[in-house]
């Protein structure tokens, strides 16, 4: 029997055990993800994102009286938020949105011009 009573007793915390570490994986809470989320207040536009590729979060402030968007990234080495980088809007204005040397496209079939 103290064989049968030893095995029992093991069996019983091994399951205790796992049962508690169930537990407390199961109720850590998860990591938010806010990639996509827009709010916008007045003339201003403001979205987040992540830079998978350089494991950032980045946020997009647009302005639009200023026709200005300004990208930030939050530096985990020092905790800080620094602008990455400016765009001036106006700017893709006078491109058509196509960038610099683009070529507008031709519609139309055979033997027909725009």
């Amino acid at each position: 029997m103290d064989s049968k009573n030893f095995i029992i007793g093991v069996l019983s915390t091994t399951a205790t055990i796992l049962f508690a570490t169930l537990l407390i994986i199961g109720t850590r809470p998860t990591p938010v993800q806010a990639s996509g989320m827009t709010a916008s207040g007045g003339e201003y536009v403001l979205t987040v994102g992540l830079d998978a590729s350089a494991d950032e979060e980045l946020v997009y402030l647009i302005d639009s009286v200023a026709r200005r968007l300004v990208v930030y990234r939050f530096d985990t080495a020092r905790q800080e938020i620094k602008i990455s980088q400016g765009i001036e809007l106006k700017d893709l204005d006078k491109d058509g949105g196509k960038g610099k040397g683009a070529q507008p496209k031709r519609r139309g079939g055979r033997g027909r011009r725009p």
